[in-house]
């Protein structure tokens, strides 16, 4: 049995090509079903964020499997293979491991360290477990991707401090007045860059959000999209700015929509209620001196901008104890998976064990039957411990085994000694139908 992966991402292709290349859009439900039918992986899950596109699967034979993974990729997204085939990487066994360790751990994000890529990861193997193609190779695998992201994220400062700016922008809200749950938050301005930073300012509950533009369907239509906010008109600015605690400005004036001076007249009914105004506009919205003025805190593109690129500097350095789990990680899932080659001997060799003492059994049956019930009962288990204790030093030997060659050369030997070929006609199992779990719908 082989692990492969097979996939494209922002390192290896264009954003127009991932656009194309998009199975969350066409359904991953639906393109694990069509893998399915072609039947040349035994397992498999589909992981696909706007980053990326990957399938993973544990198959027979790597090279052809991934042959046909290169096509279905084209034919299931419509996208000729001449287009693709260049862009896309190929991973085999351990390296997949790696590999998906490293996607768990954000370490091989387009920002490093986001923490939305292991729920994503968790996301699609649970498609994959409902749509009864995730076995037990990629289950193993995929729960102990969940073990390495869970343990970058609490040994690590991987993931911490922002490194974005509508993000910078809340963390320092959060240093000025800590909970942002019972904030007004008021957003001038109804472009990508405001609506990002109120989003974010909205997943840390804060409850009362307006936007503020010069047109109001924009404004509207931003309201909308954020979820739970509400749009103003432009005559209310002044209104809107006094109830608020922190604001965001995000137009595309080309000269200062708030001056000191008007600053300084929206302040002087809030009896010293500080104000945290967040100017991410270029050229800016606010006129620079209105920073002076006493509990109002005005921050620029350019100081969140440092604060972000400290972040980064702060995440780089934590990316060799971060690559260090992962080696730890992919070590251990490694000893399991290299003892995976031996199962078929172990088990062959346990069944002719307790073919012979049932055999034996049975040839003496004429001799036990006298035996009351009980005592035929304590014969039976006896003699099953005693099989299960001679087997047992073997066993552990054979699945201990770290290489494949060496697991190859004893297994053959053990097929030759005990005659385990012989007995070997059982049903092959066909693809997709190992550990069937019933359905969570």
């Amino acid at each position: 049995m082989h692990l492969l992966l097979v996939g494209i991402s922002h390192r290896t292709a264009p954003v127009e090509l991932r656009e194309r290349v998009d199975f969350q859009a066409r359904g991953v439900g639906d393109a694990l079903r069509a893998l399915a039918g072609r039947g040349s992986a035994r397992e498999a899950v589909v992981v696909s964020t706007c980053n990326r596109a990957e399938l993973y699967v544990a198959c027979d034979e790597a090279a052809a499997t991934r042959q046909d993974l290169v096509r279905f990729v084209s034919d299931f997204n419509g996208v000729p293979a001449s287009e693709v085939t260049p862009h896309m990487y190929e991973v085999v066994d351990l390296d997949v491991a790696r590999h998906l360790f490293r996607v768990a751990a954000g370490l091989d994000s387009l920002v490093m360290g986001e923490p939305q890529i292991l729920g994503q990861v968790k996301d699609a193997h649970m498609v994959a477990s409902d749509a009864h193609t995730a076995g037990p190779v990629l289950n193993r695998l995929f729960h102990a991707s969940f073990a390495v992201g869970k343990r970058v994220r609490t040994e690590t400062g991987l993931g911490s401090g922002a490194v974005s700016v509508s993000y910078a922008a809340v963390a320092l809200a959060r240093k000025i007045f800590g909970d942002l749950d019972h904030r007004s938050v008021a957003v001038i301005g109804a472009g990508e860059m405001g609506k990002l930073t109120a989003l974010h300012m909205k997943s840390h509950a804060v409850q009362h959000i307006t936007i503020v533009s010069r047109t109001m369907a924009h404004a509207a239509r931003t309201a909308e999209a954020i979820g739970g906010a509400s749009a103003a008109p432009w005559d209310e600015l002044d209104a809107v700015l006094s109830a608020s605690d922190i604001v965001i400005t995000a137009t595309g004036a080309a000269a200062p929509i708030l001056t000191k001076a008007h600053i300084e007249t929206v302040m002087r009914p809030r009896r010293n209620r500080p104000l945290f105004i967040i100017d991410i506009a270029m050229p800016r919205d606010v006129e620079a001196a209105a920073g002076e003025i006493e509990q109002v805190f005005l921050y620029n593109i350019d100081d969140l901008q440092a604060t972000v690129r400290e972040n980064l500097a702060r995440r780089a350095g934590e990316v060799s104890r971060a690559e260090a789990i992962v080696g730890e990680e992919v070590e251990r899932f490694g000893v399991w998976f290299r003892s995976r080659g031996a199962i078929p001997t172990v088990v062959a060799l346990r069944e002719r064990f307790e073919a012979i003492r049932r055999a034996e059994l049975e040839r003496l049956d004429f001799k036990l039957s006298t035996l009351p019930p009980d005592a035929r009962a304590r014969v039976d288990e006896i003699t099953h411990l005693i099989v299960e204790k001679l087997l047992l030093t073997p066993t552990e030997q054979l699945k201990s085994l770290n290489d494949a060659d060496t697991v190859g050369a004893y297994s053959e030997a053990l097929t030759r000694l005990f005659g385990l070929a012989e007995q070997d006609e059982r049903p092959k199992v066909e693809p997709f139908t190992r550990n069937r779990r019933p359905s969570r719908r």
